[in-house]
């Protein structure tokens, strides 16, 4: 094949194969450009630099989507090529280089095939044998998954039956292409479990109802896991709930949307490698028999989820999209789920976990779909001279067992939408935080407790720093003081992660700390003034006690320092 090469010393046609490496073909463009043998340069798909080709020499051209008429930008820039370059064209990174989630990363190099035992009745060979009794099956197997009442198979079973279909090549290979292209989300699911790492997360977020009978809303952070339970199945592990700025009502939410400081919140949940995995809302009414039960709202007779939340929730599927190799466009349904908490029919408070499809998110982004008064039906937008809008069929059993198809004219089920994700707590909780205080909650007004140095004082008092600020909560509002420059937020939020004393003691000695040590401390100062000074009984009081290592000035009578845990001299 033949690649044009433009440079700023001019201009140059290369010669390669689609097998042959990038550090072959950087030979060939020095030679003709004729560069110094130590003069270093980097390759780009766009003349400002924005696509720079990751510096991978023994990567093959093909695998970079290097093709035939290509045209390359050479750039002299100083350092290493950005690994992940974000591009800014319409045309996506080579698919060798998508950075996908580590669970995906994972799961692409499991076998993921279901071993199965010798089967007595038919299998003849020994035991070292196999035959198709005992054959491993594959993770899209239909009659396993019905078997084990797996309704909708993992999103990695589907991509494997999906690639076997097509005969897809690796992703290395020059003639790789992307299996997913088309938006079906029918017998598959994106994320198959939600787990909460604790009961507490739960507890914590139904106070603020339990305490002002109003609803709220909270983003779920959190990371995602292989879930053994399905075949090359996914989890979303839920560590930390955070409740963006909102007005509630006894039936009604309403989010600032953009949130002012998503930002600030996403940044700390990344330094604490957490992302964003779901979105979780109450729907509960006391139904007044003073037993501590509520009104079951959801039901099959019902709805389980309205047309007004279905979009809802679509505006956050389509905003934050699942990134795969697999894919033309590099990105292809999305893992954010919904969780709603609501009465069950035995009147207890119950997590009722939702996906919807990827078709769904399509035709709300493309505004096909709108919300209907009755909440269990979706409506059809209609065409009009600025938007053409297609008819929409959806298929159903009549009453004699037959698969009819029917036009949405003008309204269809919601329910063709959903897909139901499981959740449940881990029989050994080992939450990532571990904090046994509760700092104040961001965003609850009229909750009586303030947030703000008091409370971090508090929080503080008479334990490590490794376990008084194993909070989220707490961690977001010494980030939103401004206290701590980034990278001693940073070291802070390393040693949470680790658990490390060392990293605490490098901590105390940074002068940004310092600064926030001194702002607590007068803070117990001015409390002492106001108790009162002195004993009660006019005695001598004993002296308080500098930390030999974080400086802080305890009080009287402590033997651990309160600021960094660490033992104090006698």
């Amino acid at each position: 094949m033949l690649v044009r090469i433009r440079a700023p010393e001019g201009q140059a046609r290369i010669t390669a194969e689609a097998t042959d490496t990038l550090a072959s073909l950087l030979a060939k463009i020095a030679t003709a450009l004729k560069y110094d043998p130590a003069k270093s340069f980097g390759l780009a798909l766009d003349p400002k630099g924005d696509q720079r080709l990751p510096a991978t020499p023994g990567a093959a051209l093909g695998a970079l989507g290097i093709k035939h008429g290509d045209l390359l930008f050479v750039h002299h820039a100083p350092g290493a090529p950005q690994s992940q370059p974000q591009p800014k064209s319409d045309k996506p990174l080579p698919a060798a280089f998508v950075k996908q989630d580590a669970v995906d990363d994972f799961l692409e190099k499991q076998p993921g095939t279901i071993k199965r035992g010798r089967d007595a009745r038919f299998c003849k060979h020994g035991s070292s044998g196999m035959c198709e009794y005992c054959l491993p099956l594959q993770p899209y197997d239909a009659k396993y998954l019905e078997e084990n009442k797996i309704k909708h198979m993992s999103f990695h079973a589907y991509l494997r039956q999906r690639m076997e279909l097509s005969k897809t090549p690796p992703v290395t290979s020059p003639h790789f292409i992307p299996p997913l292209d088309t938006p079906d989300f029918k017998n598959f699911r994106m994320v198959d479990h939600i787990e909460f790492e604790s009961p507490a997360l739960i507890d914590n977020f139904l106070q603020f109802w339990r305490s002002t009978g109003v609803q709220r809303a909270g983003i779920l952070y959190g990371r995602y896991e292989p879930y053994a339970e399905v075949p090359l199945g996914v989890k979303a592990v839920v560590s930390a709930i955070y409740e963006p700025l909102q007005d509630g009502g006894h039936d009604t939410i309403q989010l600032a949307m953009p949130d002012p400081s998503e930002e600030t919140v996403d940044g700390v949940a990344a330094s604490l490698g957490l992302v964003r995995v779901g979105v979780v809302y109450t729907d509960l009414t006391d139904d007044g028999t003073g037993k501590g039960t509520v009104v079951c709202k959801r039901h099959a007779d019902s709805y389980f989820l309205s047309s007004a939340e279905c979009i809802f929730a679509s505006h956050f599927q389509a905003k934050y999209p699942m990134a795969t190799k697999y894919s033309p466009t590099r990105t292809f349904g999305s893992r954010f789920v919904t969780c709603v908490i609501s009465g069950n029919e035995e009147g207890g408070i119950d997590i009722f976990s939702y996906q919807f499809s990827n078709m769904c998110v399509a035709m709300a982004q493309d505004n096909i779909i709108e919300a209907s008064t009755d909440p269990a039906l979706m409506r059809v937008c209609e065409s009009t001279d600025k938007q053409y809008v297609p008819e929409v069929f959806y298929k159903y059993k009549n009453e004699y067992n037959l698969m009819v198809q029917n036009a949405a004219k003008p309204t269809f089920p919601v329910e063709y939408l959903l897909v139901t994700v499981t959740h449940g707590f881990p029989s050994t909780p080992s939450p990532t935080f571990k904090s046994v205080g509760e700092f104040p909650t961001e965003n609850r007004i009229g909750m009586g407790k303030a947030r703000d140095m008091s409370a971090l004082k508090q929080q503080l008092s008479g334990s490590r720093v490794l376990d008084a600020l194993s909070d989220f909560h707490a961690l977001l509002y010494v980030k939103e003081a401004g206290i701590l420059d980034q990278s001693d937020f940073d070291l802070l939020t390393q040693a949470i992660r680790t658990q490390s004393e060392e990293l605490v003691v490098q901590l105390a000695h940074r002068s940004s700390w310092q600064t926030l040590q001194m702002i607590l401390q007068e803070i117990s100062a001015a409390a002492a003034g106001a108790g009162g000074a002195g004993s009660s009984s006019g005695g001598p009081s004993a002296a308080p006690k500098a930390c030999q290592y974080c400086t802080f000035v305890n009080p009287a009578g402590t033997d651990t320092c309160e600021m960094c845990g660490l033992p104090l001299d006698q």
